[in-house]
């Protein structure tokens, strides 16, 4: 255990690269500012691909007896019409399935497999609050606890990096016409039994099976929380009512607007990923729009991705400039596939005009035609260049 990388954020993209980093016998610090994983409206989709990597390290039937539900297809309802978008069956993936678990629950899975290995440190309650440099070169983090020296610093500390911001690093925004509420309502066992995307001219609501609840995703167009807030709680509960008919009577579980979380979203990534002793990675380096719930799905790539190149102790810019190449066309294709959606269909959803709640011509076609549905399932369920470990481990 020669060469120290220093982690900073205990999220997917984190956590599996601690994992792997320590699997391979270097020496891995995570940084986690909070005390616990425990925060609500997460990324709680865990796609094939992630699961193909949970298989090759061994872990995924262990995983996969926590308690989860499985979505093995993708639906979206245009007004009164039910349409089929997505089928995980036809992509050729060993787990054909997006499997919802709370992300608290995955991280404490991944952290419970990487303390196994004796290089994986994680820390707690430590935030990093910015990078030690000397000269040109990011020799370690300051953080809460005082300086941590590293011979690879890697920004994992999401969309909003501390991190990135301290290391100047160009960020190139993309743009997103959207934001998202998040909200939480109980289920019943004779509620709808699949995932639900309800759109209707001028609203959009998301609906994820968590067992005793739906956790909930209402569209707004960008910057309109304001509008939404002054309209009132009833109208905005009536709204929601209007478009869950079988959960009308529950919405008066959305009790304040301290029940509704706003989630900006933003979709944007960084011109280069990396400085020398300096690599981020997941949303630090790229920021996901929440369409397909794939930012957990490109952190995990990232981290394995990393691994694959790091574990041998090379952290030259050389290296990481590879690291950037590898994984910058999937993230580009992955962008591009989520701003299409956001400008063709949702935007044009949101504008409210009279044939807002009709299905584009392109649903109309991948619910017609089982073989053209593979393409989505294909994008969200196994991604663009999907990694597979090729680490090493040492024993546990």
């Amino acid at each position: 255990m020669t060469r120290h990388v220093v982690i900073a954020g205990g999220g997917p993209a984190g956590m599996m690269l601690g994992l792997l980093l320590a699997r391979a016998g270097l020496h891995a610090t995570v940084l986690e500012k909070h005390a616990d994983f425990l925060r609500d409206f997460r990324g709680d989709t865990i796609h094939p691909s992630t699961l193909q990597v949970l298989h090759e390290l061994g872990l995924a039937e262990e995983f996969l007896r926590l308690p989860h539900q499985k979505v093995a297809e993708l639906r979206a309802q245009f007004g009164t019409e039910r349409l089929k978008v997505a089928e995980f069956n036809g992509v050729g993936a060993r787990y054909p399935f997006i499997a919802m678990i709370p992300q608290w629950d995955f991280l404490d899975f991944l952290a419970a497999a990487a303390r196994a290995y004796r290089g994986f440190d994680l820390r707690l309650q430590t935030e990093a609050t910015g990078l030690v440099f000397a000269g040109d070169r990011v020799t370690g983090v300051q953080t809460s606890a005082g300086p941590l020296a590293a011979d690879l610093v890697v920004a994992a500390d999401g969309r909003h990096s501390t991190l990135r911001a301290a290391a100047a690093l160009e960020v190139i925004d993309l743009g997103a016409p959207i934001d998202v509420l998040w909200f939480r309502i109980s289920r019943r066992p004779d509620d709808p039994a699949q995932a639900l995307v309800r759109l209707d001219a001028g609203s959009i609501v998301v609906m994820l099976d968590r067992g005793e609840y739906w956790q909930c995703a209402f569209v707004i167009a960008k910057g309109a929380l304001d509008q939404v807030r002054a309209r009132g709680l009833d109208v905005f509960r009536a709204t929601l009512a209007r478009l869950m008919p079988f959960a009308a009577e529950r919405m008066r579980e959305i009790a304040s607007w301290d029940d509704v979380k706003l989630l900006t979203v933003q979709v944007n990534r960084l011109r280069t990923w990396y400085r020398d002793g300096l690599l981020c990675i997941g949303d630090a380096a790229h920021a996901m729009s929440p369409v397909g719930g794939l930012g957990i799905t490109l952190a995990i790539q990232d981290a394995v991705a990393a691994a694959n190149i790091l574990w041998k102790g090379d952290f030259t810019p050389a290296a990481l400039k590879a690291l950037q190449a590898r994984r910058e066309f999937p993230t580009r294709v992955t962008q591009q596939f989520q701003v299409l959606v956001q400008e063709r269909i949702l935007n044009r959803v949101l504008t409210g005009n009279a044939d807002a709640a009709h299905p584009p011509l392109v649903l109309r076609l991948l619910s017609r035609f089982a073989l053209l549905r593979r393409i989505p399932a294909r994008i969200v369920g196994v991604g663009v260049r999907p990694e597979h470990v090729q680490s090493p481990a040492v024993t546990a």
